[in-house]
């Protein structure tokens, strides 16, 4: 298992949906990188910075930010806390 380290957030990005609300089915290259993940591992946190984030939420994350991780064939993502925008409710 990884185990992100200080204010770091081990996070799985959610499948983009194939057909919009309205029924309209997307071609694969009319998708865009999906924004929402889920938060699979937080880490402790620092001196300085209180770890807000927890497993399970579904976040929505800065487009570029992060680094990308394949670990027994899942592909995760590790960001710093402050890269989060929003938590999905």
């Amino acid at each position: 298992m990884i185990k992100p380290l200080a204010d770091r957030v081990l996070i799985k990005m959610v499948e983009a949906e194939e057909t919009t609300k309205s029924g309209i089915i997307l071609s694969s290259g009319s998708k865009e990188k999906p924004q929402i993940a889920e938060v699979v591992a937080v880490g402790s946190g620092t001196e300085d910075t209180k770890m807000y984030i927890k497993e399970g939420d579904k976040v929505i994350i800065n487009k570029y930010s992060g680094t990308e991780v394949k670990y027994e064939g899942t592909e995760y993502t590790i960001v710093k806390q402050e890269d989060v925008l929003a938590v999905v409710e």
